[in-house]
C-alpha cells in the first residue's frame, strides 16, 4: 500500500514538473492613463488610452513568438474594455448616474503613437484604421485606444465622474482633460481612485470639499499638531490662547493664498527648506517652553512661524486645487476654515487632557519641561534629516528680470501691510496697559 501511494506521489510530481504552470499576469508597478472628457450635444466622449499590460486577465489571441495576433483581437478589446473600464467608470449627468456606454472603438496603439497629445487627433486615430494584421507587436509593448459613448441630456449639464482604475496596477495615474462647449480646457490628475469629482462644482460644492480637507490635513499632519501642542502646554486658559492662535490662523492663511495664486518661489529647494524651518519651528516652541515663554511675545513669534507653515499647507493643496474649478479664493477660505476646525478640535481634546495630567499626574513646570523635551527630541531629528535633503539642492539666486521685481515688489506690498496692522495691535495693547487716570473732582 505505502509502496503504491508512493508511485502515485511520484508520478504527480513528474507530471508537474513537466506540464508547465499556467502563466499569469503580474500586477504593473505604474500605469499611466490619458483621457479626455467631451460632451457634445446629446452624447458624451470618453476617450482612454490605458497600457494593454494593465488587461492582465484577458489572455489576447498571439501569433509566433509572442506578438499579438491582431487579425483576431477585436472582440478580445471589446471585452476588456467593457470588464476593465466601463464597468469602472461611473459618470453622473446634474447628480444622476448615466447608463453604462456604449463601446464606440477599441483600438490597439503603438507605444511611439503621439495622438492622444490633443482631443481631435486622438479622436480621429481611435476612429481611423486600425493597424494591419501583420503588425509585430507584443502584448507589453501595447497601448489601448478606447472611446465610449454615453447619451446625456445636455452638453452644459453638470458632469461628475468617478474613476475606479486603482485595480489596474500598484499606482496608477489618470490624466484627464474635460473639455466643456465652452472650450476652456480643465485638466485634471488623480492618483488611484480620488472619489466623485465633480467637473464643474458649484462654489458651495468646492467650499465643502475643501472644508473636509482642511480638517483632515490638520489632522493627518504631526508637525503641524506638535507645533500646536507647543503653544498649548504653557497656555491653556482660551483667553490667552485667542491671541496666539489668531496670529497662527491669520498668518498662514496670507502664505497659503499667496502661494496658491503663484507668489511664491517655485524652485526645487524652496519644499524642502519651508519642511526644515517648521522643524526649526517645533524646536523653537519646545525649547521656549523649557526655559520659559512669555504671552506678550509668543503671539509675534507665532505668527512669523505661521507663514513658514502657511507654505507648508500650500505644497499639499497643489494636487487638490484642480478640484476647485473656477472658485480658487472660495476652496482657499474653505481650506482655510476646515484648518481652523481641526485646530479647535484638537485644542478641546488637549486642554482638559493637559489640565488633567498637570492636576493629577506630575507638577505643570515639570510635565512641561519633560513633555517639550520629548517634542524637541523629535523636532530636532526632523531638522536634521530635512536638513541633510536640503543640502542636496544647489541654491542660485534667481535672475533680476521683471516678473522676478514684481514678486518681490508684491511681497514688500504684503509685508508693509502686516508690519502696520502688527503697529496697529501692539499700540492698543500698550494703551491697555497704561493706567487709568483719575477723574478730576469739581
Amino acid at each position: 500500500m505505502l509502496k503504491a501511494l508512493g508511485k502515485i506521489l511520484a508520478a504527480a510530481a513528474l507530471i508537474s514538473a513537466i506540464v508547465p504552470p499556467a502563466a499569469a499576469h503580474d500586477i504593473p508597478t505604474d500605469i499611466t492613463i490619458q483621457a479626455f472628457f467631451k460632451p457634445e450635444g446629446e452624447r458624451l466622449h470618453y476617450l482612454l488610452r490605458v497600457p494593454l499590460k494593465a488587461m492582465r486577465e484577458v489572455e489576447f489571441p498571439k501569433r509566433g513568438p509572442g506578438f499579438l495576433d491582431l487579425a483576431r483581437i477585436d472582440e478580445y478589446l471589446q471585452d476588456a474594455a467593457t470588464q476593465w473600464i466601463a464597468q469602472f467608470t461611473d459618470i453622473e449627468e446634474g447628480g444622476t448616474r448615466l447608463p453604462k456606454p456604449e463601446i464606440a472603438a477599441a483600438r490597439v496603439s503603438l507605444e511611439s503613437d503621439k495622438s492622444f497629445a490633443a482631443y481631435e487627433t486622438a479622436l480621429d486615430h481611435v476612429r481611423g484604421a486600425r493597424l494591419p494584421d501583420n503588425t509585430e507587436l507584443y502584448w507589453e509593448q501595447a497601448m489601448f485606444d478606447v472611446l465610449m459613448d454615453y447619451p446625456i441630456q445636455s452638453d452644459r449639464s453638470e458632469f461628475a465622474i468617478h474613476p475606479r482604475y486603482e485595480r489596474l496596477g500598484l499606482r496608477v495615474v489618470t490624466a484627464m482633460r474635460f473639455i466643456p462647449p465652452t472650450g476652456v480646457v480643465r485638466a485634471f490628475e488623480f492618483l488611484g481612485d480620488p472619489g466623485l469629482v465633480r467637473l464643474d462644482p458649484r462654489w458651495y460644492q468646492a467650499a465643502l470639499r475643501f472644508v473636509e480637507m482642511g480638517f483632515f490635513h490638520i489632522l493627518d499632519g504631526t508637525d503641524h499638531l506638535l507645533f500646536l501642542f507647543c503653544l498649548v502646554i504653557p497656555f491653556r486658559r482660551w483667553r490667552p490662547l485667542i491671541a496666539v492662535v489668531t496670529s497662527f490662523t491669520v498668518a498662514h492663511s496670507i502664505t497659503l493664498i499667496a502661494s496658491a495664486f503663484n507668489l511664491g518661489p517655485d524652485a526645487l529647494w524652496f519644499p524642502p527648506l519651508i519642511e526644515t524651518l517648521i522643524a526649526i519651528s517645533i524646536l523653537y516652541m519646545a525649547l521656549e517652553n523649557i526655559v520659559g515663554s512669555n504671552i506678550g511675545r509668543r503671539w509675534m513669534i507665532t505668527f512669523g512661524f505661521g507663514l513658514v507653515h502657511g507654505f507648508g499647507f500650500s505644497f499639499a493643496l497643489r494636487e487638490t486645487l484642480q478640484f476647485a474649478g473656477s472658485h480658487l479664493l472660495t476652496s482657499l477660505l474653505s481650506f482655510n476654515v476646515g484648518v481652523e476646525l481641526g485646530q479647535l478640535l484638537v485644542l478641546v481634546l488637549l486642554i482638559p487632557g493637559l489640565e488633567l495630567l498637570f492636576r493629577f499626574g506630575v507638577a505643570e513646570r515639570i510635565g512641561t519641561i519633560i513633555l517639550s523635551t520629548i517634542i524637541a527630541h523629535t523636532a530636532w531629528h526632523w531638522m536634521t534629516e530635512r536638513a541633510d535633503k536640503l543640502r542636496q539642492y544647489h541654491f542660485q539666486w534667481p535672475e533680476l528680470t521683471a516678473t522676478f521685481m514684481l514678486t518681490v515688489i508684491r511681497w514688500l506690498i504684503i509685508a508693509v501691510v502686516l508690519a502696520f496692522f502688527a503697529w496697529l495691535v501692539l499700540l492698543r495693547r500698550g494703551r491697555d496697559t497704561l493706567p487709568a487716570e483719575n477723574p478730576e473732582i469739581d
